[in-house]
C-alpha cells in the first residue's frame, strides 16, 4: 500500500511536469507563428504589395488640397511598384519642395521622381511683345487676364483655389480615401480639361455609382467616364 502510494506521489510531479512542458512547447509554436505573420508582412512592405499603387496615389493627391504652398498647381501623381512621379506645375520652389516631402512621407513609397516644373502664378502677365506694341495693348491683356481670373475663382467657389485638371484630381482623390463603400477599390483617375475619366475596379455596384456621384459633384468637373469594373474580390 505504501508503495502504491508513494508511486501515485511520484507520477503526480511527473504529470504536471508534462503538462508545463507540453503548454510552453505550444506557446513557443503560437510565438513563432507570430514571428513569421509579421515577418511576411514586413517583406510585403518591403516589396510594396501591402499597399496598392492606386492608393499610394489617391493618396498623395488628397494631401495636397489643403496645402497653401500648392496653390494654383497642376500636379499629376502616378505610381508604379511604389515609385511615385510627380508631373505638372508648381507656382514656387516652396510648393515643389511640399509636394515632394508629401509624397516621400506617404506610406508605401519607395521613392520620388520630380518632374514638376515652377510657372509664374498669373498667367495673364504681359509679355515683352505686348509692351512693345504699347500701353494700350498691354492694359486690354491685363484686364482679359483678370476677367479670366475672376471666372476662375467664382467657378473654384469657396475653396480659394483655381480649378486645374490636378486641383480636380486631387479633390476626388480626397473624398475617395475617406468613403467607407471604396475601401480596398482599385481606381485610376484621369482628368482632362475638366473630363474625368475613372478606370479600375470596385467590389460593388454600389461603389461604382458612388465613385461616380463623387466626382460628378466636385467643382470644376465637366463631365465623368465611368470605366470602372465590378469584381468582389478586387484587392
Amino acid at each position: 500500500m505504501k508503495s502504491l502510494t508513494a508511486m501515485r506521489m511520484f507520477a503526480v510531479p511527473v504529470v504536471l511536469a508534462a503538462t508545463v512542458s507540453f503548454a510552453s512547447a505550444q506557446e513557443g509554436v503560437k510565438a513563432e507563428a507570430r514571428e513569421k505573420k509579421q515577418e511576411a508582412k514586413t517583406a510585403a512592405a518591403n516589396t510594396g504589395t501591402a499597399i496598392k499603387d492606386s492608393w499610394i496615389t489617391l493618396k498623395v493627391h488628397s494631401q495636397f488640397v489643403p496645402e497653401d504652398a500648392l496653390k494654383d498647381s497642376d500636379i499629376d501623381v502616378d505610381t508604379k511598384n511604389g515609385v511615385v512621379t510627380l508631373n505638372g506645375t508648381v507656382i514656387s520652389d516652396a510648393g515643389k519642395a511640399r509636394a515632394m516631402a508629401i509624397a516621400k512621407a506617404t506610406d508605401g513609397v519607395k521613392s520620388v521622381t520630380d518632374n514638376l516644373r515652377i510657372v509664374a502664378a498669373h498667367a495673364h502677365d504681359t509679355t515683352a511683345a505686348a509692351r512693345e506694341a504699347g500701353r494700350d495693348v498691354a492694359d486690354k491683356t491685363k484686364d482679359a487676364g483678370k476677367t479670366a481670373a475672376n471666372k476662375t475663382r467664382e467657378a473654384a467657389g469657396t475653396t480659394g483655389k483655381t480649378i486645374t485638371d490636378g486641383w480636380i484630381k486631387s479633390k476626388i482623390a480626397a473624398q475617395y480615401v475617406t468613403e467607407d463603400s471604396l475601401d480596398n477599390s482599385d481606381i485610376d483617375i484621369d482628368v482632362s480639361k475638366g473630363a474625368v475619366a475613372l478606370n479600375g475596379a470596385v467590389r460593388t455596384m454600389a461603389a461604382k455609382n458612388r465613385a461616380t456621384a463623387i466626382a460628378k459633384a466636385t467643382d470644376g468637373v465637366k463631365g465623368v467616364t465611368n470605366n470602372l469594373k465590378v469584381d468582389p474580390n478586387v484587392k
